[in-house]
């Protein structure tokens, strides 16, 4: 039974969908997405999603085409429509359509394109048995803090990382890991600190990133947010990432080098059980 799908104000099957060939999105990656997580068919920190949708639309002069109460009721339509009970939601929203020329008229009607995807979140089985990443040059432009849907450097990166049988890339530039292919990176170093990039134009400032920030505030974790090297990493105790569809992962292995004892931390472990039991408890 095909899922359902939004394309401009329109809920029709997924296989009844198309865009017309002059959306910006498809010519020129001249678009913004989201996704958020869906347990228990609750979307998780939706209220930051949708901010940071808002964000990334402003940041490249697209006007928002709903306010946030109206993305909710057709997140929740669609979450209802396909009986979602785990997985994400998927937003786009393009410039619009207008003939192949690099520069659009204003007033342009932005186009939205949403669906679900069913997907193990809880229970994930990488969660238990640890994810392995390797390394990979940053090749993106320089405002990775716009959540754009140009994501060619990434897909590369995740091909790399398939073929050498590991499960997410982190992106290196000048010998400093800068985030993942489509996560936070974090460490944990030998004296309990968690090590993470600071949010500037270099990185995507992650939703789940945010929330465990907070979380390990609240426990009283010791939190530096800085840049950490390759090097470091490798001598790292523990180290993991963070994204709206992995929650809190675990790291056991960097270029095929093993970090601690090469299964995931406690640290990390409780930082995930603690995440989880929060946004269970306040999701929307």
């Amino acid at each position: 039974m095909s899922n359902t799908v939004y394309i401009n104000g329109r809920y029709l099957p997924e296989h009844e969908a198309c865009i017309p060939l002059m959306d910006r999105s498809f010519l020129f990656g001249d678009g913004i997405y989201e996704v958020c997580a869906v347990v228990n068919g609750k979307m998780l920190d939706n209220d930051a999603h949708l901010a940071r949708l808002g964000r990334s639309l402003n940041e490249i002069d697209i006007q928002n085409p709903y306010s946030n109460s109206q993305w909710i009721d057709k997140q929740v339509e669609l979450i209802t429509r396909n009986s979602l009970a785990e997985g994400i939601i998927y937003i786009q929203v393009s410039r619009g359509i207008f003939e192949r020329e690099f520069v659009s008229p204003d007033g342009l009607k932005p186009s939205v394109v949403m669906f679900t995807q069913k997907k193990i979140i809880l229970d994930a089985p990488l969660a238990k048995i640890g994810a392995k990443v390797i390394t990979v040059p940053d090749q993106r432009w320089e405002r990775r803090d716009i959540k754009s849907v140009s994501l060619l450097a990434q897909v590369l990166a995740k091909r790399a990382s398939h073929k050498a049988g590991a499960h997410e890339a982190w992106m290196m530039e000048n010998g400093f890991v800068t985030e993942g292919a489509s996560s936070s990176a974090f460490i944990i170093t030998c004296n309990q600190q968690i090590v993470t990039r600071p949010l500037s134009n270099d990185i995507l400032p992650g939703i789940t990133r945010i929330a465990v920030l907070k979380l390990s505030k609240d426990q009283s974790l010791e939190i530096k947010e800085r840049p950490f090297s390759f090097a470091e990493a490798l001598n790292a105790n523990e180290a993991f990432y963070t994204s709206a569809s992995s929650l809190v992962m675990p790291v056991i292995s960097i270029d095929g080098h093993s970090i601690g004892s090469g299964v995931p931390g406690k640290f990390t472990l409780m930082l995930r059980d603690i995440y989880i039991n929060t946004v269970l408890q306040s999701s929307s």
